[in-house]
C-alpha cells in the first residue's frame, strides 16, 4: 500500500468529493480512484524536475475555496475580456461552463447523427460505457496532484462523442469561465472520436470579471482519436491577471488518425500546462502548434511530450512566445520513439522574442530515440527583436512603435494563420495589439 503523504496545499478532504449515490457508478468509481492518487501524490515543489523552474510559494492554496454548482445548471459570461466574440458562437452548439454548473446548447442536427455534446455528469448517467472507456484512461489521476485533484473534485465537464462515419460540418465550441475570487474550479473535457470520424471543436477559458484576490483554475482534457479519424482542436485561454491555471492535457491517435491541435494564450498570474500527444497507431499524425504572450510578472510554463508509440508516425510541434516586463516562460519539449516504432518522423521547435530586459525564457528540447530508422529534429531560440528587419521598417519612415509591432506581428505570423477561423487569429493579434499599446 503506497505510503499516505502530508498535503502541503491544498487541505481538502474526502467529503468534498462528489460521489454521493445520485452520481453515476462510472463517476463514482473515477473519483474514488482520483481521491486516492490525491491522497498518495505529493505537492510538487521546485525539487521535481517538471517543476524546478515554476515554483507555487505565492500562492496559498489553502484560502481557495472549491467551487461548487448552487443554483440551477448554467452561468453568466461576460465575453469582452475574450477572443472568441459571441457572434461566433451564437446559435450555434455550445458548452457553457462555469461556477454555477454546465449548460448545453445542443441543436437537432448534432443528436439526430448520434452525436453526443453534454455535460459528463450527463454522459455518465445516459451513457456510462462510452464515458468509461475514455475517462482516465488517458490522463490518468495518478499523472500529478493537480490531475488527481482535478479527478476527484470537479463538479462537472463537458463530454464529446462522435459515432463511426459521422463528419461534423460546423465547429462545436466550449466556453468556460473561472469562479470568484478565493475559489478553485476543477473542470474536465472528454473527446471522443471513433473510426473514420471528423470534428473541429473550439474551447475558450476566461475570467468573466476581473478579481482582485486570486482564484484557481485545474483542467483534465483528455481525447481519443480513432482510426482514421480527424480532430481539429482549438484551445485559447484569457484569464484574469490573478488567475493560476494548470492543466494535464493528453491525446491519443490510432491508426492513420489525424490531430491537429492549435493553442493560444495570453491572460493568467502563472499557467503550468502538461500537453502530451501519444501516436499509438501506425501512419497516426499530428501538429500541435503554440502561442503565448506574457506581460509583467506573469509565468507561463509548457511541458509537451510527443511520443512515437507505433511505426510511420509523424508529429510536428511549434510553440512561440513573446515577453515583456519582468514575464518568464518556460517550455521543456520531449519526442519519444518507443522501440518498435521504425520510420518516425517527429519535429520540434520553441521560439521566443524577448522584449525587455528582465523577462526570461527558459526553452529545453529533448529527444530520447530508442531504435534507428527515424528522423526526428528538434530546435530553440530565444533572442531580442532583430534590428536589421526594424531598420529596414524605419528606413521606410514607419514610426518605430509601429515597426515593432510589425516585426512582433510577423514572428507569430505563422502560428496565426494555423488557427482553423481566420478571425481568431485576427482577434488573437488584436489582444496582443493592445497589450502592446498600454
Amino acid at each position: 500500500m503506497a505510503r499516505k503523504l502530508p498535503d502541503e496545499g491544498f487541505i481538502y478532504t474526502k467529503d468534498m468529493v462528489l460521489d454521493s449515490a445520485e452520481v453515476p457508478g462510472v463517476l463514482r468509481k473515477y473519483r474514488s480512484e482520483a481521491w486516492k492518487s490525491y491522497q498518495e501524490l505529493p505537492f510538487p515543489t521546485l525539487k521535481d524536475e517538471a517543476w524546478r523552474r515554476t515554483s507555487l510559494r505565492d500562492f496559498d492554496f489553502k484560502s481557495v475555496q472549491l467551487s461548487r454548482p448552487t443554483g440551477p445548471s448554467g452561468t453568466a459570461h461576460t465575453m469582452s475580456t475574450g477572443i472568441l466574440p459571441e457572434k461566433f458562437f451564437d446559435k450555434k452548439p455550445t458548452a457553457l461552463l462555469g461556477p454555477a454548473g454546465v449548460k448545453i446548447r445542443e441543436g437537432d442536427k448534432l443528436a439526430q447523427s448520434g452525436v453526443i455534446f453534454s455535460s459528463l455528469q450527463s454522459a455518465a448517467e445516459n451513457h456510462p460505457d462510452l464515458v468509461e472507456k475514455v475517462l482516465g484512461k488517458i490522463v490518468s489521476p495518478s499523472d500529478g496532484k493537480f490531475a488527481a485533484a482535478v479527478g476527484a473534485f470537479a463538479a462537472d465537464g463537458i463530454f464529446i462523442y462522435v459515432p463511426r462515419g459521422v463528419i461534423v460540418e460546423d465547429p462545436l465550441f466550449g466556453i468556460i469561465t473561472s469562479g470568484p475570487e478565493n475559489s478553485a474550479l476543477f473542470f474536465q473535457t472528454v473527446i471522443y472520436l471513433e473510426e473514420n470520424s471528423s470534428l473541429s471543436y473550439l474551447q475558450e477559458t476566461l475570467s468573466p470579471l476581473e478579481n482582485s484576490t486570486p482564484s484557481l483554475t485545474g483542467e483534465n482534457l483528455e481525447i481519443f482519436v480513432g482510426q482514421n479519424a480527424t480532430l481539429r482542436i482549438t484551445e485559447l485561454q484569457t484569464f484574469g491577471e490573478k488567475v493560476w491555471s494548470f492543466g494535464h492535457k493528453k491525446a491519443l491517435v490510432e491508426r492513420d488518425g489525424t490531430l491537429e491541435w492549435e493553442i493560444g494564450a495570453l491572460g493568467s498570474a502563472l499557467s503550468k500546462h502538461f500537453v502530451s500527444v501519444d501516436l499509438v497507431g501506425e501512419g497516426a499524425e499530428a501538429r500541435v502548434s503554440g502561442m503565448f504572450f506574457a506581460e509583467d510578472d506573469q509565468h507561463m510554463t509548457y511541458n509537451t511530450q510527443q511520443r512515437h508509440l507505433a511505426p510511420r508516425t509523424s508529429s510536428d510541434l511549434l510553440f512561440k512566445g513573446a515577453l515583456t516586463g519582468s514575464s518568464r516562460s518556460v517550455w521543456r519539449g520531449m519526442i519519444y520513439v518507443a522501440p518498435g516504432a521504425r520510420f518516425i518522423d517527429g519535429y520540434q521547435a520553441n521560439r521566443n522574442l524577448l522584449l525587455d530586459p528582465a523577462a526570461r525564457s527558459d526553452s529545453i528540447p529533448g529527444l530520447e530515440i530508442l531504435n534507428n530508422d527515424v528522423r526526428c529534429t528538434h530546435g530553440s531560440t530565444v533572442g531580442k527583436i532583430d534590428q536589421e528587419q526594424l531598420f529596414y521598417l524605419l528606413s521606410r519612415g514607419i514610426p518605430r512603435k509601429e515597426a515593432e509591432q510589425l516585426v512582433i506581428q510577423g514572428f507569430f505570423e505563422d502560428i496565426l494563420s494555423r488557427f482553423p477561423l481566420q478571425e481568431v487569429g485576427n482577434q488573437l493579434w488584436s489582444k496582443i495589439q493592445n497589450k502592446l499599446l498600454a
